[in-house]
């Protein structure tokens, strides 16, 4: 038996658009609102924030839009990305399964974000803008969109969630190699850090409170606009490059998914993978299990309520309908950094309300559990996020042990652990605890959700 299969498709097979869900959904999404009147935002209320070409994007319902030259030219740095059959992942858990992941770490940022960093530079550069500024949790997100700056020519502000900003030090060290300036968040540059500070000096921040702060930058410059690493339509869009040429090389394998397991933080890797798989169902094609893993101690699908909610803790952002634990829900600083996010992607969140997935939440003594015996068996050490992904495979192939069956089970390991080895130091040492939220503060967040009336 060969260890290691590798399916890699040639520069031919780079996808040509990128797949839009939207196209094919049963029910269409709830639209955007804007948190004055309550009413759907047009194009004028999101020009402040986003080149005209990705709003256009964002409320598309075509079911192709075409990746431009220029960002298939980047793209092909290092895609298409490779799919492996983990085969002695297979013999180490002695299941019968078939497990295939697809390697997104082989970007020069290390993960899938650069998918959507390098389209969304090119649209601002082609739009005249200057200067982006974004969030980043553990810094996956900003190490990109730094990445894809210096290829567009854009200047690049980078506010980084505190407790990620002071766990991983060499992510800030890339961004600032790209030519980006990190800031801790929160911070003292914004009106909404500075309110966060008055409240608690030692605020470990989030996710939330960085994109408050983000966001009040680009909206007080002409030359500035705001770019986001997940959640929104169109930064879902770009990831569904990942699942295409998981299709083809499926193909190539001979074989078809059973079941597809995706990490969710704020649902762009795991749109990535599922999303052209779940179009194809949605279309009569075949059936396909789908499970969202999420991090115990931030569970927007398995907790999280369904409801009209911020993107921000400073409430400067429209309101869209998504799993919600809360816009001023602070997480507990666990390392998978990059799941730290009170909501849930209105399109990732829609596909749960309509029983198209399913959602599981781990902690992370678990999902780091899974990540080394992984690395042991496949070589490859996962980032944090992306050890999520790995635990619920390996519980999926396990239970195809359990009832002896061989089911194909496909998942997205969308990045490299290279920048995160602290945690596997702590892991190892025993210091890595399984954190909890707080009940009382999920509680209080909850409670402060808007009030929105029910459509007529």
């Amino acid at each position: 038996m060969n260890d290691s299969i590798k399916y890699v498709l040639d520069e031919t097979r780079l996808p040509r658009a990128w797949y839009n869900l939207q196209a094919d959904l049963p029910r269409p999404l709830p639209p955007v609102l804007h948190p004055g009147t309550h009413q759907p935002v047009g194009p004028d209320d999101l020009a402040p924030l986003f080149p005209l070409e990705l709003i256009l994007q964002e409320v598309s319902t075509e079911r192709e839009i075409p990746i431009p030259e220029p960002v298939r030219d980047v793209y092909r740095q290092w895609r298409p990305a490779p799919l492996y059959r983990a085969r002695r992942l297979e013999r180490a858990l002695q299941t019968p399964a078939r497990i295939y992941y697809k390697y997104e770490g082989v970007s020069p940022a290390g993960s899938h974000k650069p998918n959507t960093a390098v389209a969304q530079a090119f649209y601002n550069q082609q739009a005249g803008v200057k200067r982006l500024v974004t969030e980043t949790g553990a810094g996956q997100w900003g190490s990109s969109l730094a990445f894809a700056g210096a290829l567009f020519g854009l200047d690049v502000q980078v506010f980084m969630v505190r407790v990620s900003y002071d766990q991983k030090p060499y992510r800030r060290a890339l961004m600032e190699t790209y030519g980006a300036r990190c800031t801790p968040s929160p911070s003292s540059e914004t009106n909404a850090g500075r309110t966060i500070l008055a409240k608690r000096a030692d605020h470990p921040g989030s996710l939330g409170i960085a994109i408050s702060e983000a966001v009040e930058v680009a909206a007080q410059r002409d030359d500035t606009k705001y770019a986001l690493g997940s959640v929104l339509n169109h930064v879902l869009l770009h990831q569904t490059v990942i699942g295409q040429e998981a299709m083809a090389q499926m193909e190539m394998a001979d074989d078809y998914p059973d079941v597809i397991v995706g990490c969710t933080g704020g649902g762009s890797n795991f749109a990535g993978i599922v999303f052209p798989y779940l179009g194809a169902q949605l279309r009569g094609g075949r059936k396909v299990g789908i499970v969202a893993i999420e991090p115990a101690a931030c569970p927007s699908l398995t907790r999280g309520r369904y409801a009209y909610d911020f993107g921000d803790t400073g409430h400067l952002t429209p309101l869209t309908k998504m799993h919600t634990l809360g816009s001023t829900f602070t997480p507990p600083g666990f390392h998978a950094g990059g799941l730290r996010y009170h909501g849930m992607a209105p399109l990732v969140s829609h596909l749960k309300e309509l029983g198209l997935i399913d959602a599981r939440a781990y902690h992370q003594s678990q999902v780091f559990e899974a990540g080394v015996l992984f690395a042991r068996a496949e070589g490859i050490v996962p980032a944090p996020e992306a050890n999520h992904a790995v635990k619920g495979a390996i519980d999926e192939a396990l239970r195809c042990k359990e009832e002896g069956v061989s089911r194909a089970i496909l998942f997205n390991l969308c990045g490299h652990g290279h920048f995160d080895m602290q945690a596997y130091i702590d892991y190892f040492g025993g210091k890595l605890a399984d954190l909890d939220y707080d009940e009382a503060e999920l509680a209080m967040a909850l409670a402060g959700l808007p009030s929105v009336p029910e459509p007529a």
